[in-house]
């Protein structure tokens, strides 16, 4: 509740603001009387004012019972073998970089690395205002276009990797878990890592049994930090599969499921022989794709959230 009053307040004291400056604009430009300087200034001012009034009135979109919570991303790769590992790295990468853009706090949850190079999974704890309600316009199949730099022959590959995006829970008590529908398996972690984290059994496997779900962890080099861990992203998941039950729709909350291949994408990326990124849901296309790479997603994600209100 705290945090609730916290954002109608800030959304209060924003409505106040753009108020005042809208009556400050209107008295200067009766004062200006002509003058072409202080008229470009004004017509810049109210332009920004234009501009942060549409962030904000996309923002009051972001009414729906999850949308103001944190989120968890998660980012798997696909079909393409090691070029999809790779993307996969590189989708999370861009997902950190637009965290850091957006003031948004991103924590490496988990990250099971590939045999020859990138990523298996990651997730992702996104931590801030409307993270899921923005978030959860990535999630689906995102396909990679480019020249190999796995490929010798210097051939052009196509890769995929899936988004899933989900919200966290706020309370241990939100959604209950019987310790005797845990199943709990510890393992050595793989991939590269610190001095303790391949030689002892840190990894922490944990199966819900009543539902099936599967939540592994080995990202730390605590047996006792990666069990934490894996009990938030179960608890998410839990709580997914409830608002799913709830209802009764799945596409409402969690989109129809795709695999990861041909065919399913909802954004393409082309590095080669153009740069494009282009969203198949919004047709929203952008010519700079290394900026996109980088974590400039407003773009696709304003564009997908107008698309869902209307």
């Amino acid at each position: 509740m705290l945090k609730r009053l916290e954002r109608v307040r800030k959304d209060i004291d924003r409505a106040r603001s753009f108020d005042s400056r809208a009556n400050d604009l209107v008295s200067l430009y009766e004062l200006a009387n002509g003058d072409t300087a202080l008229l470009a200034d004004l017509e810049r001012d109210a332009a920004r004012l234009r501009d942060e009034v549409d962030v904000a009135m996309l923002e009051l979109q972001l009414d729906g019972p999850y949308d103001e919570r944190d989120a968890i991303v998660t980012v798997s790769a696909g079909a393409g073998g090691t070029d999809a590992a790779d993307w996969a790295e590189m989708l999370t990468r861009m997902y950190q970089r637009w965290c850091e853009r957006k003031g948004l706090k991103a924590e490496l949850l988990d990250l099971t690395p590939a045999e020859e190079a990138g990523v298996k999974s990651a997730a992702i704890g996104v931590t801030g205002e409307h993270a899921f309600g923005l978030l959860r316009t990535e999630r689906g199949t995102h396909r990679l276009v480019r020249i190999s730099p796995f490929d010798f022959q210097k051939r052009r590959h196509t890769s995929f990797a899936l988004v899933d995006v989900i919200p966290q829970v706020e309370t241990d008590t939100e959604v209950d878990i019987r310790p005797e529908d845990l199943r709990i398996d510890t393992y050595r972690s793989t991939g590269a890592g610190g001095q303790n984290v391949n030689k002892t059994d840190s990894a922490v496997r944990i199966t819900h049994l009543p539902t099936g779900i599967v939540v592994a962890c080995q990202n730390e080099r605590s047996q006792l930090r990666n069990r934490e861990i894996a009990m938030r992203i179960l608890r998410a998941r839990l709580l997914e599969l409830r608002i799913e039950e709830q209802e009764k729709e799945q596409a409402k909350i969690r989109g129809e499921h795709r695999s990861a291949e041909w065919g399913n994408q909802i954004r393409s990326y082309v590095l080669h022989p153009y740069t494009l990124v282009k969203d198949h849901r919004t047709q929203v296309e952008v010519g700079d794709a290394g900026s996109v790479l980088d974590g400039d997603l407003d773009r696709f994600i304003e564009a997908a959230l107008t698309q869902r209100v209307a």
